[in-house]
């Protein structure tokens, strides 16, 4: 399994950070065209979650991006350093009472663009997975 890791401050600036990680790894490990904007913008989203929510834009606290590359997945963890939330009693973006609320719809994507989402320590760590076809 290859692997790669970053650590950034939580700066809302460094997302371009993660972006170049994420061009990168599409170079790297051939990542196809067709779940590359599904990974760019759910990891992206997570990334600001952490820095957002999770750290509250404390520059001294850290987010870590890693990257695990297996044979018919990509699995991107987004760990924060902050307090954690509760990630199982979040309100529907999607219901009418929410649909004109300017924020709430992160995890949300997550979801829906990722092929899986597990959180793990308090909400401080996201594992998103998105399956590969590997004909190579």
């Amino acid at each position: 399994m290859n692997q790669l890791k970053i650590q950034i401050p939580s700066l809302i600036e460094n997302i371009r950070v993660v972006e170049s990680f994420i061009d990168n790894s599409k170079e790297k490990f051939n990542i196809e065209d067709d779940i590359y904007g599904n990974i760019m913008v759910a990891v992206t989203e997570s990334v600001n979650n952490a820095i957002r929510h999770g750290n509250k834009f404390d520059k001294d606290k850290n987010v870590l991006l890693s990257l695990f590359v297996e044979d018919d997945r990509l699995r991107f963890e987004v760990e924060d350093e902050g307090r954690g939330f509760d990630y199982n009693s979040l309100s529907d973006p999607t219901a009418p009472e929410n649909i004109e609320n300017p924020g709430g719809r992160g995890i949300f994507l997550m979801r829906n663009l990722s092929d899986e989402v597990e959180f793990s320590n308090d909400g401080r760590k996201v594992e998103l997975t998105f399956f590969i076809n590997n004909n190579a």
